[in-house]
C-alpha cells in the first residue's frame, strides 16, 4: 500500500515537472510576428532599395525566422508621399522612407534628411544622436503615435539634370524642376517652380516635358533612372544634399508590445545599414560618373564659385524667412545652427585641402 502510494506520488511529481517544463518551453518560444513594410525606394534602385531588403533579411535571420517583415515596393500599399499618415493610423506597420518626404506636413522634418550646405556624415550624426536632432524629431512623431530609427546614409548627390547648359543662374527663372527638401526652397528663391516627385515619377515627368530639370541622387542611381537619356547636362556639387539620411518609421502601438529582443533587432538591423550603405555608395560613384561621361556623353558641369555663393545666400535667407513664420522650423534651425557653431571649433581645426603640393604627383594629375 505504501509502495503504491509512493509510486502514485512519484508519477504525479513527474507529470507536474513535465508540465512545468512544457509550459516553460512554451514561454521561451519566440513570438511569431509578421509585419508589412513599404519602402519609398524600389528594390531595384541601387543603394536605397536593397538597403531596405537587407534590413528585413537581417531581422528575420536574427530571430530565426520568427520576426518576418515583408518588403513592399513604393506605392504597393499606399502612395509613397502618404506613408506618414498610413503608418500613424496603423494601416502600414512600418516604412523605409526619408523624413523629408513628410515636409508637406512639417517643413522642418527636412532637416533630419539633409540640409543645404550641410554637415559631413560624422557631424550630421553627431547632431542627430548626441545633440538634439533626433530628440526634436521624436517630439514631432510622438504627437502622431510614431517612432523612428535612422536606417541608412549616403554621401553627396548631384545638384541637377538639365536639358541644356546653364550659363547663368538667371536662366533658371521660370524652370519647372523636381527638387527635394530644403534645397527646393532655395531654388524657389531663384525663380524655379519646384515640386517633390516620388522617385518612380521623375523620369516620365522629365521625358514628357512636365518638368524642365530634375535632381534626384547619385550617379549610380541616376543612371538606373535613365535621366541621361533626356538630359545631357549634370551639375555638381550637390550643395543641397551633402549627406542624406533615411529612417525606419514605425507605428508606436505596433512597436511597443514587441519583446525587448525584437526591438533590439530592429535597432541593430537599421543601424547596420547606415554605415554599410554609406560605404557602398561612396565606393561606386567614380565608375558610374565615368560611364555617364564616356559612354552616355553626359556633360559633367560644376557650378561657378559665384553661383554656389548665390545658392548659399539664398539658403541663409530661407532660414530667416521660414523661421519667422514657423516656430517649429525656428526651434530646429536654431538648435542645428548652434550645434554647427560649436562643432566648428573642432571641425575647422581639421580641415584639409585636397593637396598642399605645388607640383602634384603624377597620380594626382591623372
Amino acid at each position: 500500500m505504501i509502495a503504491n502510494s509512493k509510486l502514485r506520488w512519484m508519477t504525479a511529481a513527474v507529470a507536474v515537472a513535465a508540465g512545468l517544463a512544457f509550459a516553460n518551453a512554451q514561454a521561451q518560444t519566440p513570438a511569431k510576428v509578421n509585419w508589412r513594410m513599404q519602402s519609398a525606394f524600389g528594390s531595384q534602385l541601387t543603394h536605397l532599395g536593397p538597403s531596405g531588403q537587407r534590413f528585413v533579411k537581417d531581422v528575420e535571420e536574427m530571430s530565426d525566422g520568427n520576426f518576418v517583415i515583408k518588403f513592399h515596393e513604393p506605392g504597393a500599399l499606399v502612395p509613397t508621399l502618404e506613408i506618414f499618415d498610413a503608418v500613424s493610423k496603423g494601416a502600414v506597420d512600418l516604412a523605409w522612407t526619408p523624413a523629408g518626404f513628410h515636409a508637406g506636413k512639417y517643413p522642418a522634418l527636412a532637416f533630419f534628411t539633409s540640409v543645404p550646405f550641410g554637415p559631413s556624415y560624422g557631424e550630421f550624426f553627431a547632431w542627430k544622436i548626441f545633440g538634439n536632432g533626433n530628440k526634436l524629431r521624436n517630439e514631432i512623431y510622438d504627437k502622431h503615435g510614431l517612432i523612428a530609427f535612422d536606417s541608412l546614409a549616403i554621401g553627396p548627390e548631384t545638384s541637377g539634370w538639365f536639358r541644356k547648359e546653364i550659363k547663368s543662374l538667371a536662366q533658371l527663372k521660370g524652370f519647372k524642376m523636381r527638387f527635394f527638401g530644403l534645397g527646393a526652397k532655395v531654388m524657389q528663391k531663384l525663380g524655379v517652380s519646384t515640386q517633390l516627385l516620388a522617385p518612380a515619377d521623375i523620369f516620365p515627368a522629365l521625358e514628357r516635358g512636365v518638368i524642365d530639370a530634375a535632381e534626384f541622387s547619385m550617379p549610380t542611381m541616376d543612371i538606373k533612372q535613365g535621366f541621361h537619356q533626356v538630359a545631357k547636362f549634370n551639375y555638381f556639387p550637390g550643395w543641397h544634399q551633402m549627406t542624406s539620411v533615411t529612417e525606419l518609421l514605425l507605428n508606436k502601438k505596433t512597436y511597443d508590445p514587441l519583446p525587448k529582443s525584437y526591438k533590439k533587432m530592429i535597432e541593430v538591423a537599421a543601424g547596420n545599414q547606415i554605415h554599410y550603405t554609406y560605404a557602398e555608395s561612396e565606393a561606386m560613384q567614380f565608375d558610374a560618373l565615368a560611364e555617364m561621361r564616356d559612354k552616355h556623353k553626359v556633360q559633367i558641369r560644376r557650378w561657378k564659385d559665384s553661383e554656389i555663393a548665390a545658392f548659399e545666400k539664398a539658403w541663409l535667407e530661407v532660414i530667416q524667412e521660414e523661421s519667422a513664420k514657423d516656430p517649429l522650423f525656428k526651434k530646429i534651425a536654431d538648435d542645428y545652427l548652434a550645434f554647427r557653431k560649436n562643432y566648428a571649433i573642432w571641425g575647422d581645426s581639421q580641415v584639409l585641402k585636397p593637396t598642399y603640393l605645388s607640383d602634384k604627383p603624377a597620380a594626382a594629375k591623372k
